[in-house]
């Protein structure tokens, strides 16, 4: 699919290129929580289902016992999941961005683990990421 530009779209970079301003740095809202903090990233793209669970709990588990305060889920949208023209597989629980949260919330051992799981984030349809809040490992 190509998809022309659009004359708005031209007029936008033009200002964009004459202007002397800076691209937002999108990083500095996670670097606000502490820069001793630490912050984890992780990309389930291209996981199944079933993977991206087994994934996904190692990692919260890894990342509790390493003291990591907040972790970054980068699930995808689903937009160009095959699932949903299977009328045999859910919509929502077939695309990692809805499944991959619903695993985690109903897993009470990872659950004791984390601190908030922001569903708001999920439940956007123009976001393909979510975070995850840690409780403080005691040693």
């Amino acid at each position: 699919m190509i998809k022309k530009i659009t004359n708005k779209d031209k007029k936008d970079w033009k200002k964009f290129l004459d202007s002397n301003s800076k691209l937002e740095n999108k990083d500095i809202i996670f670097n606000k929580i502490n820069k001793n903090e630490k912050v984890r990233s992780i990309d389930l793209h291209g996981n199944t289902l079933e993977s991206a669970n087994k994934v996904i709990s190692n990692f919260i588990e890894r990342c509790y016992f390493d003291n990591v305060v907040s972790i970054n889920v980068i699930t995808g949208k689903g937009s160009r999941s095959k699932n949903k023209e299977d009328p045999y597989l859910s919509k929502d629980l077939s695309i990692l961005k809805y499944s991959v949260p619903d695993y985690i919330k109903n897993n009470s051992e990872l659950m004791e683990k984390i601190k908030k799981l922001d569903l708001d984030s999920v439940n956007n349809p123009n976001q393909g990421t979510f975070n995850i809040l840690l409780k403080k490992f005691i040693k």
